[in-house]
């Protein structure tokens, strides 16, 4: 006989938002900027624009909006939040922490707030954390956003970096509620997260405090971390769904960082996953680091296509190395 499930304390993704810069840079803008043209982008990347923040938009106010969207679609008051979670590597200072300035902006005075730092993977491991703070008992209530505002660190004459990044944001709200410990049930089921920093060296930005006592710019070996990305993301989401007892074809839809159009139908194709699941805005947003997740998941839910009781992988590489997946039932 069967021993029916036990409960247990999970992490449900109560709602999404986003923000983006109101200026929109095609293709053809950047073409006036760098020799560049939008055939050799598109062929190269999949991009055919980005948004790039003006005047007044930062981490900080476009982390806020979308933070302020997530929680109106949870229906869930400012109040209730006791954690807020910023991934960004482009905070609005060096400190405080730009989770900080957006608690001030929501008008929230109790709990705690904190930036990760972990590139284009910081969305992963920021819900990886929060995760692991609900399942503790530190919070029951947590913000998770991805903000950045990469324009700002882009060497503007490097045409093989310049082209592939914008800005924005997006955000979840994640509530701890407690369901029988079943796949079935809604939540995160499985994280993972990993790092190896010898290959620091491929994606960074070549200032800071500590050294130069500047921002600096974003400096990339493209062909190296292209090398690493396919074979590092599909090994992290095979872990993630062997953890969870769960195979490709159980997964009702992959978001992935949105990094490069090749990047994403190379992993697509080493797992054998449909492309007609796998939600891309990369088209449109180009690659907004730690944002493009939470972007990307917010579109898909907004348009339907993402619906509640989906089985949902998240995954992510970037600078560090780092990488990692979260398997969660909308």
């Amino acid at each position: 006989m069967t021993e029916p499930s036990r409960d247990i304390v999970r992490s449900v993704i109560k709602g999404c938002g986003s923000a983006l810069p109101h200026r929109v840079m095609t293709n053809a803008d950047m073409s006036k900027i760098v020799d560049t043209s939008d055939e050799w982008i598109v062929e190269r990347t999949g991009i055919r624009a980005r948004h790039i923040a003006g005047e007044g938009e930062t981490t900080r106010s476009l982390g806020a909006l979308a933070a302020k969207r997530a929680l109106e679609h949870a229906g869930i008051a400012a109040s209730a939040v006791d954690l807020i979670i910023v991934a960004t590597a482009t905070p609005d200072q060096t400190f405080p922490a730009t989770a900080t300035l957006i608690q001030a902006d929501l008008g929230i005075t109790k709990g705690a707030a904190f930036d990760v730092q972990a590139v284009c993977s910081g969305f992963v491991y920021a819900l990886t954390v929060a995760d692991a703070m609900i399942k503790a008992g530190q919070a029951q209530c947590v913000l998770v956003i991805g903000s950045e505002t990469f324009s700002r660190i882009l060497d503007w004459t490097d045409r093989g970096t310049c082209v592939l990044f914008g800005d924005g944001a997006g955000a979840i709200v994640l509530a701890a509620e407690t369901h029988p410990d079943s796949r079935l049930s809604p939540g995160v089921l499985v994280s993972r997260i990993h790092s190896d920093g010898r290959y620091h060296d491929k994606l960074y930005v070549d200032g800071g405090p500590s050294t130069t006592q500047t921002v600096g710019h974003l400096r990339m070996e493209g062909r190296e971390v292209f090398k690493h990305a396919v074979g590092n993301i599909a090994a992290v989401m095979e872990e993630a769904m062997l953890a969870a007892g769960v195979g490709p074809a159980e997964v009702d839809w992959f978001v992935p960082h949105q990094a490069n159009r090749r990047i994403l139908e190379g992993t697509a194709k080493k797992l054998g996953i449909p492309e007609d699941r796998i939600v891309m805005t990369l088209d449109r947003h180009g690659n907004t680091s730690a944002a493009s997740i939470p972007l990307a998941f917010d579109a898909a839910v907004k348009d339907g296509r993402i619906a509640k009781g989906d089985l949902v992988l998240f995954e992510a590489m970037g600078g560090g190395f780092t990488w990692g997946a979260v398997l969660a039932r909308f």
